[in-house]
């Protein structure tokens, strides 16, 4: 039986190396590209027609934008509708990443903790920027809110400087460990089945019980799917309003 994170393995298609530097196109690469083909035809296909009485298609394209868009507005606050496009992007190639991942033999490139810390990592610097852009000196104010006792400055400051730089580390994992952790259990307990299945007497009509964890894990994954697009996608959304509002 192959090892449980064998199916993370990163593996070249095609190999490049540019000034000593390998950029080879991946198996993770392809699956990206493949996410953003997925929503782009998702998008097109459900909105070219654009017609008065929605069909089932129009209508999932429609609350997916209508679902972004309150998550936008209610959690980025005002000023934050300019920033929608980049959320919705967001949120919907994560999710058609994570949904991707669940096709057997495919590859889940959202359990590479170096795609999610980059995806952070562009958040934290352009939230970051935006602040300083709109705010000028008056950001750093963020590391020490007004009405705070000037005495524990010394205490305070260091806190949320530290809370601040943390969150692409904290963005990144909390994706790439959900999905690795599900993805590793399926495969887990869809090796007991092929074990127990090969095995005889009690041990292979035992091979039901991790069929049916299998069965609910699949299920659970899906909703972990969406659910750790819309977490991290929410979670921006509440970056881009510390930049636009401060405190």
């Amino acid at each position: 039986m192959n090892s449980p994170v064998e199916q993370f393995t990163i593996k070249s298609i095609y190999k490049l190396n540019f000034m000593g530097i390998d950029v080879s196109f991946t198996n993770a690469s392809m699956f990206m590209i493949l996410s953003i083909l997925g929503s782009v035809c998702f998008l097109y296909l459900g909105s070219r027609k654009q017609a008065l009485i929605p069909s089932r298609f129009q209508s999932l394209v429609e609350i997916s934008y209508e679902f972004v868009a309150n998550m936008v507005k209610e959690n980025a606050g005002n000023g934050s509708q300019a920033y929608f496009p980049f959320i919705f992007t967001l949120f919907m190639f994560i999710l058609f990443g994570n949904l991707l991942g669940m096709i057997p033999y495919s590859y889940t490139f959202t359990s590479q903790i170096a795609v999610t810390f980059t995806l952070a990592a562009i958040i934290f610097v352009g939230v970051t920027i935006i602040a300083i852009l709109k705010h000028g000196f008056k950001f750093f104010t963020y590391f020490f809110p007004s009405g705070v006792p000037i005495g524990l400055a010394p205490l305070l400051i260091p806190i949320e400087i530290i809370s601040y730089f943390i969150r692409p580390i904290s963005l990144s994992v909390r994706l790439f460990a959900n999905m690795l952790a599900g993805h590793t259990m399926m495969k887990v307990f869809a090796g007991l089945i092929i074990m127990m299945g090969s095995a005889g007497g009690v041990l292979k009509a035992g091979a039901v019980l991790p069929l049916l964890a299998v069965i609910g894990l699949t299920g659970l994954e899906f909703l972990v799917a969406a659910l750790q697009a819309y977490v991290f996608s929410i979670l921006t959304c509440m970056y881009l309003h510390d930049a636009i509002h401060l405190h």
